[in-house]
């Protein structure tokens, strides 16, 4: 565990530099980099499915993307059926800048991890997801006890 909490400062080390080279606060720099995932994985998100994954409340995260959508990282579509619903892109300039700051560290893991064969792999990806599935269950009990005004509190909203 002590080593998935150094991995998790590096990550977060990382995302801190990544929006020092966009000039945004680590906030927004986080939240693009989720809109620019989904898109890769080919599930865009829309704004309810990015405040849960970066843990704002609905108008923290309408202000966040009035600030981004502004600054031309990130534009919001209405590309389903239901034209209600919101689909969150990414401005294409943020995938290139991804890809030049993660990319040399994209390829340095690839490194680490073709030591490896494959089935471990998948047993380490596994181990992954139960761990994170406790995580998010823990979360989510947590979020039934807690006053809704003192989650709101720690976000720095109202």
């Amino acid at each position: 565990m002590e080593s998935l909490r150094i991995y998790g400062g590096h990550y977060a080390e990382l995302g801190r530099r990544f929006a020092g080279r966009l000039g945004l606060h680590s906030t927004d720099a986080t939240a693009v980099l989720e809109i620019a995932a989904a898109e890769e994985r080919g599930t865009p998100l829309s704004p309810a499915r990015l405040s849960e994954r970066i843990s704002l409340s609905t108008g923290a995260t309408t202000a966040l993307l009035n600030r981004l959508e502004s600054a031309g990282h990130i534009t919001r579509a209405r590309e389903h059926s239901d034209r209600r619903i919101v689909t969150l892109r990414s401005g294409g300039h943020i995938q290139e800048r991804a890809d030049e700051f993660f990319g040399p560290l994209a390829h340095r893991l690839d490194a680490a991890m073709s030591h490896y064969p494959p089935r471990f792999l998948e047993q380490v990806e596994a181990f992954m997801a139960d761990l994170n599935a406790t995580v998010d269950t823990h979360l989510t009990e947590q979020d039934a006890v807690t006053p809704r005004s003192l989650r709101g509190s720690a976000e720095g909203t109202p």
